[in-house]
């Protein structure tokens, strides 16, 4: 356990943060895809293909909040340079509504018309597809958003994965669980292949610690907009902790209904839900007992209350809080600049994927929200992790070894 922090207001100004010069480095030779701006930088498309309408909507545009922040970002400090040529980042967006056979087919159609040498997909279902499209030709650098462990397991050489892994969280997080409430867990996860796969880790994990498991109520989260009925049967099965989570609005909708019925129990969430954001729905008290992610504002990394500064003065003071998927996502573009910048090339993914270890390593501390040490063989992004515990109105910090991670 580390020191808790009060759940606190948002910052509301700060002064003018300098970013010009950060990834700056020789290279060898690099070519823009998109031509030339007005401000004689050279364009590099980068791909987004993610949900942007349907009810993952909110969680997909958060993704592509952080990216585009981080692109314009360098855009304004004067771009990076590859080979004494300056580059700025195109952000094409493309929905694929949490769809993955529809991934493909934005994919393939970012590849034929905008020639993007890295592609950005943030579910698990749409990178898998992408994984057996990415090393043939035309060849990409794939950027998972999810961390779901499986995707390691097809070792793609051109793929990047950008949040920690989950399976770390499972063990502490139910040893806090069982100690503060008891060892009855009902399940009411979202049915997604995503949910599925957390689902079974909870399930596996619970029952090993000694835990009685209930049965799964699972529902589709991004369609459902009703859970009155799903908790009801799960608060049937006298829990005492409830396994919940999905997109972070109808996750709040899922503890509302289960506070409304009188559940007084622990709240063990997946870490797609974010506290913040459940927070505009559901006051504090609700939320009192659960655990999940860390909010970015107070992560206990020197980076993390910087880049909530410049994500107020960008969008405003009264803007949504900045989510995990914003704050990794943006660090996530700016290493890819580092690595092309260390490759020497825009075009080339393999020699990209080949400097990211470098990059991460070597990523300038003004925008490292994360401490990151580096990238494994396999394209795993690794740093410590602090998820956190609500205990009156406080998050409680605790540490998650995650495998592959940083000691």
């Amino acid at each position: 356990m580390m020191s808790d922090h009060p759940i606190r207001d948002r910052p509301r100004s700060l002064g003018t943060v300098l970013l010009a010069g950060l990834l700056l480095a020789t290279g060898c030779s690099g070519d823009g895809q998109g031509g030339t701006d007005s401000d004689g930088l050279e364009v590099v498309n980068i791909g987004f293909v993610g949900p942007l309408s349907g009810g993952a909507a909110y969680y997909g545009r958060n993704v592509q909040r952080g990216i585009t922040m981080a692109a314009d970002e360098i855009a304004e400090a004067g771009g990076f340079e590859v080979d004494g040529r300056r580059f700025r980042f195109e952000i094409v967006s493309l929905d694929d509504r949490y769809l993955p056979y529809e991934t493909a087919t934005a994919v393939r159609r970012l590849l034929q018309q905008n020639q993007t040498p890295v592609i950005l997909v943030p579910h698990a279902g749409g990178i898998r597809v992408v994984q057996e499209m990415n090393t043939r030709e035309p060849k990409f650098l794939l950027a998972a958003y999810s961390s779901e462990p499986s995707i390691l397991e097809a070792e793609n050489p051109l793929m990047l994965m950008l949040p920690p892994r989950f399976d770390g969280y499972q063990e502490p997080w139910v040893e806090v669980m069982m100690g503060r409430f008891g060892t009855r867990l009902a399940l009411v996860p979202t049915t997604t292949a995503y949910g599925r796969a957390w689902t079974e880790a909870v399930s596996a994990e619970w029952t090993r610690q000694g835990g009685t498991l209930g049965r799964d109520h699972g529902v589709d989260y991004n369609t459902t907009t009703d859970f009155t009925g799903a908790v009801s049967r799960a608060l049937a099965d006298e829990p005492d902790v409830l396994f919940i989570g999905g997109p972070s609005q109808p996750t709040a909708l899922v503890i509302r209904a289960a506070r409304e019925q009188g559940f007084e129990g622990g709240l063990l969430i997946m870490d797609q839900a974010k506290f913040m954001e459940m927070l505009d729905i559901v006051p504090i008290e609700s939320l009192e007992g659960a655990i999940g992610v860390y909010p970015v504002e107070t992560y206990p990394t020197p980076g993390a209350p910087l880049f909530a500064a410049r994500y107020y003065e960008r969008f405003g003071a009264d803007s949504p809080s900045p989510t995990s998927e914003i704050a990794i996502n943006y660090q996530a573009l700016y290493l890819i600049a580092r690595a092309m910048t260390l490759a020497g090339t825009t075009t080339d993914p393999e020699a990209i994927r080949a400097r990211a270890d470098e990059a991460a390593r070597t990523l300038p501390q003004e925008v490292r929200v994360y401490e990151v040490a580096g990238v494994t063989d396999v394209g795993l992004i690794t740093r410590d992790v602090f998820t956190a515990h609500i205990v009156d109105g406080k998050f409680v910090s605790i540490r998650i070894p995650v495998p592959g991670g940083a000691p």
